[in-house]
């Protein structure tokens, strides 16, 4: 099989080796392609979780807040004191979990690492058969 290839021109070797490159760039192109499907979706559904537990949690912690103000507001303080300081104390926490939350999908990983590896052996592949 080795004779087989030795009796091809150059024209032909070239030829083949643009099939191949071809070949093989539409691989990792779709392996890229798969990855960041992949990296979107489980983001996607993690969003969503996050949107559908907040809107639950929101229901909930606005009426434990409206307790709070009423017992505040029946322990002598005046009504809008009472909002005013759970407002205050309230909107401190979210700003700290917006914070939390935009710091963790700014640090997500959504660059295809694999297909950059295959990349880099492809380009040393290619260089090994031209050189």
């Amino acid at each position: 099989m080795q004779a087989g290839r030795d009796d091809r021109s150059l024209g032909e070797l070239f030829a083949e080796l643009a099939q191949e490159t071809s070949t093989l760039v539409r691989q990792e192109v779709e392996l890229a392609r798969v990855e960041l499907s992949r990296n979107a979706t489980r983001i996607g559904r993690n969003v969503a979780s996050l949107v559908v537990g907040g809107a639950i949690v929101y229901a909930g912690f606005l009426a434990i807040m409206a307790a709070i103000i009423v017992a505040l507001g029946e322990a002598g303080l005046p009504w809008w004191l009472s909002a005013l300081l759970v407002g205050v104390v309230v909107a401190g926490v979210g700003a700290g979990l917006v914070a939390r939350a935009r710091t963790a999908l700014q640090q997500a990983d959504l660059a295809p690492r694999q297909t950059v590896e295959t990349l880099k052996e492809d380009r040393e592949w290619a260089k090994e058969q031209i050189g």
